[in-house]
């Protein structure tokens, strides 16, 4: 026999259920967009280090359900301690099978007015690119930055209209 108690009880574990999914896919907002900058060249080297002092880490999600992204292509590339741009300071990472991340590198230094930052790009098959910039916290030692980006065919976020600026490395290898 069904009592009414076990009505009640399964009801609210079935709004409770409802309610944690829809929580967590509001949970997951676009990564805002910023700027490339004019010192972006494509393909930098595999790598996951190129300093020490700094280790920014994160994992790559899906906007749609938060979902992680296995195999997303990120490039970082940031000025280097004098301040100028150079080859020793890009790199390409790969998101592992959890979406997962890291970049080992020095503390972003301040040029020419802009405040210490790490330049991003990230491409994966089925997702919107993203390009974007990691601000880090003064005298911080690292940061955790998910990178969340959009489905491709949505319309939402801050990458609306802006997928066909991304430059593309290896675009239709992906």
């Amino acid at each position: 026999m069904f009592m009414p108690q076990h009505f009640i009880s399964l009801s609210l574990l079935l709004l409770l259920n409802a309610t944690s999914s829809s929580s967590l896919a509001a949970s997951c907002p676009p990564t805002p967009w910023d700027e490339i900058g004019p010192f972006y060249r494509p393909n930098a080297p595999v790598r996951d280090t190129i300093g020490k002092g700094y280790l920014l880490s994160g994992t790559v999600r899906s906007s749609a359900d938060c979902s992680p992204i296995p195999k997303a292509r990120i490039e970082f590339w940031q000025a280097g301690p004098d301040g100028r741009y150079d080859d020793a300071y890009r790199a390409t990472v790969y998101s592992d099978s959890k979406g997962r991340y890291r970049l080992q590198t020095f503390p972003a230094v301040p040029y020419a007015n802009r405040p210490p930052h790490i330049h991003i790009l990230v491409d994966v098959k089925d997702f919107e690119g993203l390009v974007t910039q990691h601000y880090p916290k003064r005298g911080a030692k690292g940061a955790q930055l998910d990178l969340v980006l959009v489905p491709e065919g949505k319309d939402e976020g801050e990458s609306k209209g802006r997928a066909g600026d991304l430059v593309r490395p290896g675009k239709g290898s992906r």
